[in-house]
């Protein structure tokens, strides 16, 4: 799904008051710092519009099977009937309370036993209204196996249906909203915080293990790291020194904002090294949702290829749409790393037939002689050697002087060094000096 479609998005329900911020007091009693009204969109044509197709695209990227439509009272009903009436699809009425004459149903509409449903939601924070609606369904004998909410607060109503069987697919997630409107300076980084506490804090599922989910996890990440990428966000100071700006998901909203506007200032790629490995249609959803929304910032991302092919298929038809790349990982720089061998040549054969979006490897040497491959060589320091937790260190000359690679990745070099910026110099010119013996002063 288009990027920039979705942050115009944001930015209008802004302007429309769709999404509000100060103290606004909830039907639990708790006063919240963020205030999500979808219901003006009735009033503004254009906008409803934009996200009932927002919607309907997200129904095709997904490839979602299902026989009607039901938009949750009330909210989600002008939604659910643009959309069927546009693609010509047939819809289901939900009654919120049952009539006293007539036949008395629940739900309006025809359709047979065993039909699959789909519902639509305008917002969701723990997943009760979609439940509800799901559940009469359920008693006319129809299936509910997918929902399509247009925001998602990220409080847990996305592991709690999936608890009870169905997946929900978020246009825009809480998070996304505030990075969009505080790079956009609606709000500042302390409003922004705020809410990310609030949510945090008021997470609304809990597995039956006692454990927080998922997404309060990663929320609570946020908050920890904050002060510990707060020291390591002084490197990107280095600007043009640097080919790409190598991050471990160790960062905040506001770095990624102050992340983004250096990268175009002194011309550098962000490579977020994520390193996917799951399933294609899991990867995907990690890729373009969730907190971090990686998608969206980070030009380059990698991927281990233990899944298959399938692992590059999610990932591309995330990052393809939007100009990205991807390295997959055919070898490590840890002692006893089992990605060699075998292994290391379907990587590459994994990579040559999916060339479009794979633009190279995380590789300890040179695989390919086709020129379209990047190499990038982890674990480079001054001084070989390793560590004690098996990592193996590697000159910049031998990595790319004797083993042919293109770029050398330095962390503790320049991170664990008095002088940043000194030592990122350090590392620049011994890498382009080992480049230049490599191909012969004569021939640059």
């Amino acid at each position: 799904m288009d990027g920039a479609s979705i942050d115009s998005l944001i930015l209008k329900l802004h302007d429309v008051n769709g999404v509000k911020f100060g103290e606004y007091k909830l039907k639990s009693g708790l006063m919240t710092p963020i205030y999500i009204d979808l219901r003006v969109l009735v009033s503004h044509p254009v906008l409803m519009n934009q996200v009932a197709n927002l919607i309907y695209k997200r129904v095709q990227e997904e490839g979602l099977q299902f026989d009607s439509v039901c938009g949750v009272p009330y909210t989600a009903l002008p939604l659910a009937t643009i959309i069927c009436s546009r693609h010509e699809l047939p819809m289901l009425i939900r009654r919120k309370e049952a009539k006293d004459y007539g036949t008395k149903r629940l739900v309006e509409g025809s359709f047979r036993q065993g039909d699959t449903c789909l519902i639509i939601e305008d917002t969701v924070t723990s997943g009760t209204s979609i439940l509800e609606t799901a559940e009469v369904l359920y008693k006319e004998g129809l299936k509910v196996t997918d929902a399509i909410v247009l925001m998602d607060r990220e409080q847990g109503g996305v592991e709690m249906l999936a608890s009870k069987g169905i997946k929900l697919h978020p246009i825009i997630s809480i998070s996304q909203l505030l990075r969009v409107l505080q790079a956009a300076e609606r709000i500042d980084a302390q409003t922004a915080q705020s809410v990310l506490e609030f949510i945090r804090d008021n997470n609304t599922f809990r597995p039956k293990n006692g454990t927080d989910s998922p997404a309060s996890k990663k929320l609570c990440v946020e908050q920890k790291l904050e002060l510990s990428y707060s020291e390591r966000a002084k490197l990107p100071k280095t600007g043009g020194v640097f080919i790409e700006l190598h991050t471990h998901a160790d960062y905040t909203l506001a770095f990624i904002q102050k992340m983004q506007a250096l990268a175009e200032k002194h011309n550098f790629l962000i490579f977020e090294d994520r390193k996917f490995a799951d399933i294609g249609n899991t990867v995907k959803h990690q890729y373009e949702g969730g907190l971090y929304q990686i998608s969206s910032w980070s030009h380059i991302v990698n991927a281990h290829a233990v899944p298959g092919p399938g692992v590059v298929k999610g990932l591309s038809a995330v990052g393809k749409p939007l100009a990205r790349g991807c390295l997959l990982i055919a070898q490590m720089s840890s002692q006893g790393s089992l990605a060699a061998g075998e292994y290391t040549k379907a990587v590459v054969q994994m990579a040559e037939e999916h060339s479009d979006f794979v633009i190279g490897f995380i590789c300890g040497t040179k695989l390919t002689e086709r020129p379209e491959f990047i190499h990038m060589t982890p674990g480079v320091q001054m001084q070989a050697g390793g560590d004690l937790l098996g990592q193996q260190y590697t000159t910049p000359e031998e990595v790319v002087y004797s083993k042919a690679s293109d770029v050398i990745i330095v962390g503790r070099g320049i991170l664990a060094a008095s002088d940043r910026v000194e030592a990122a110099e350090l590392y620049r010119k011994s890498g382009w000096d080992a480049y230049r013996k490599r191909v012969g002063q004569s021939s640059i």
